[in-house]
């Protein structure tokens, strides 16, 4: 397959500007961008669904730069219910620094990468000079007609974020003039700021400029992967560790799993179609969520991150919880329920304690009902004392009730 082929193959292509796209695509040696704004220092997974199509892209041959919006974060891009709360510069400075490092450790192995910051060319233009070299480009009805406006008109929008698209089409007009960047790739919901750039690039510089958007992934329950929907996986793995990604990909379903390797992995088609033959045939086995998590992770924090979570993630399964290292043990159990440990006392009051039982009586039933493990070993004495030698590195108590309900004491 050509590339152009091989992006819509994989369902990468949404929206497109160029009458000639595909040859752009495919002749694999021009300049695009790729950019996201510094709301948090760190990048998730929603972004990483377009950061994967631009490195394509850059593994094809085109050369990327990386935008961090610096100038373009002190405002933040219509949301389609709210306005967004305006961030710190000292939070937005420290953002910045978080997200370009993340971006070329993403794109460590490919050389002709570049990152930059749009503040660098915003900062001294003033504002008389903004309305008559972009603004006078722009007609006020063509903004209005923008989905993400016109969404926003009957609620209040203030002219911050009303004006936000054209800090974005400059910017793509600016990267055309300075650096022959001709293609901007993103996801969907940057269509409208997308082709304000084009607008301006036509208008002003009598251009054509070129972009597509990929769809926004959504998680099984139909909601985009994002910290403003409250399931962010961040890409740090400080933040979400190779274990709590490696878990949550584990649980993809069938019917979204071959989505994400499509989306996710550098997977070829004819490998794809493997994987979910195989997947098909025996859906007990998981070998296509096993496969997307391998090839996800190994790609975004490499191979021994990989090998970190999968040991987890088995010594787990067969309960030995004295196998796991320190730090392994806090990257499973980061996400459990936790309890303030009171030692010395007995361990039908630290159940209740914990919240593992409701009461006295009913901790002691799941105590004789074999239901309760204490650091990997069941435990069916109901007089049990709880003390520093029965923790783990001196500093924890990993209980769990039943089959997969944890929680750790410290």
């Amino acid at each position: 397959m050509t590339l152009y082929e091989d992006l819509e193959y994989r369902g990468l292509i949404k929206d497109k500007a160029g009458d000639n796209l595909e040859e752009i695509i495919n002749s694999c040696d021009k300049t695009f961008y790729w950019g996201t704004d510094p709301t948090a220092n760190s990048l998730h997974i929603g972004h990483y669904s377009s950061l994967v199509t631009a490195k394509r892209l850059a593994m094809a041959g085109h050369k990327p730069i990386l935008l961090v919006g610096g100038a373009t974060g002190l405002i933040g891009d219509p949301r389609p219910t709210a306005e967004r709360e305006i961030i710190d510069k000292k939070v937005l400075e420290e953002n910045i620094k978080g997200i370009s490092k993340q971006v070329k450790d993403i794109f460590k192995n490919i050389s002709n990468v570049e990152v930059v910051n749009n503040y660098d060319w915003t900062k001294d233009i003033n504002i008389m000079d903004f309305l008559r070299d972009v603004g006078k480009y722009i007609n006020v009805n063509y903004m209005l007609n923008k989905d993400i406006i016109s969404r926003r008109l009957d609620t209040g929008i203030t002219f911050a974020e009303f004006a936000y698209t054209l800090l974005q089409g400059y910017d793509f007009m600016h990267l055309y003039q300075e650096k022959n960047c001709i293609m901007q790739v993103e996801g969907s919901d940057q269509w409208g700021n997308i082709t304000t750039g084009i607008e301006l690039i036509k208008k002003k510089l009598d251009k054509e400029a070129y972009a597509f958007t990929m769809p926004l992934i959504l998680d099984s329950t139909g909601n985009k992967f994002g910290k403003s929907e409250g399931n962010a996986l961040w890409l740090d793995e400080s933040k979400t560790s190779s274990y709590e990604l490696y878990q949550y990909l584990l649980n993809s379903s069938d019917e979204k799993v071959e989505e994400y390797l499509k989306v996710f992995t550098f997977l070829t088609k004819e490998e794809i179609e493997d994987v979910m033959k195989k997947h098909k045939s025996e859906p007990e086995t998981r070998i296509a969520q096993k496969t997307l998590a391998k090839e996800f992770i190994c790609d975004l924090h490499g191979e021994k991150s990989y090998n970190k979570a999968l040991k987890i993630s088995e010594i787990l399964f067969n309960g030995k919880i004295d196998e796991l290292d320190e730090d392994e043990l806090k990257d499973a159990f980061k996400s459990v329920d936790s309890f303030d440990l009171k030692l010395d006392i007995d361990l039908v009051d630290i159940l209740v304690d914990s919240g593992v039982a409701t009461s006295k009586r009913q901790a002691r039933e799941f105590i004789q009902n074999n239901s309760i493990t204490i650091n990997g070993k069941k435990e069916t004495d109901i007089n049990k004392k709880i003390t520093k030698k029965d923790l783990l590195f001196d500093k924890y108590l990993v209980i769990r009730r039943g089959k997969k309900k944890y929680y750790i004491g410290k």
